[in-house]
């Protein structure tokens, strides 16, 4: 267990001392997408940490109908009652063109309440920029759906460089110290939102 995760080994950060249901969400659907190896990645790390509950949110198993379709959509149910049950959230997201993939934004768009007074992190991945171009630009659309981003994250610039073919690191150390700082973070805040969220509905001041 890391040194920087000195709560997160006790679970003293909850007042409730309850895992942290945390949703990871793909950010592409592209056939061959290498979103898959970083997703791998971060999912592997955390599981390393026993106070996380881990539920997996791939769009491209998904059918998200457009809002104009007035048809009972049943991929649209189950993801709404994923993000609902989630404490926390982490968006791994590949950046296309400066951006990020229209796929994920759709996916954000679909819901609104239950993303609302939790906390949320990114493991992006990308060519020079590693895809914080499009990090930034989700912490805009994030922050107008109440959602805290960490202000730590991970990013893998030239990915495709940095993972062997079965999806290991050639050199983890720097990518783990990263995601140990990230992960802190996520478990405090998650912690934190919870224990408001029980104590007075955020419903009450969200617009």
């Amino acid at each position: 267990m890391s040194a920087l995760l000195p709560a997160l080994a006790t679970g003293e950060l909850t007042r409730t001392n309850e895992k942290i249901n945390v949703a990871l969400i793909y950010g592409s659907i592209r056939e061959g997408r290498y979103c898959d190896t970083v997703a791998n990645w971060a999912c592997a790390q955390v599981r390393k940490h026993p106070q996380f509950a881990l539920e997996i949110v791939d769009p491209a198993k998904l059918s998200l109908q457009p809002q104009l379709d007035r048809k009972e959509n049943v991929d649209l149910n189950v993801l709404r009652a994923c993000l609902d049950r989630a404490d926390a959230f982490i968006v791994i997201t590949p950046e296309y063109n400066h951006g990020y993939p229209a796929p994920l934004k759709h996916l954000i768009d679909s819901v609104s309440r239950e993303w609302q007074a939790k906390p949320l992190a990114f493991v992006s991945y990308g060519g020079v920029s590693g895809g914080l171009r499009a990090v930034e630009q989700l912490r805009q659309v994030f922050g107008e759906l109440h959602v805290a981003t960490m202000r730590n994250s991970v990013s893998f610039a030239n990915a495709w460089e940095q993972f062997d073919e079965r999806g290991h690191l050639f050199a983890p150390a720097r990518a783990e110290k990263s995601m140990e700082m990230m992960l802190a973070q996520l478990h405090w805040w998650a912690g934190a939102l919870k224990d408001a969220r029980c104590s007075i509905p955020y419903g009450i001041v969200a617009t």
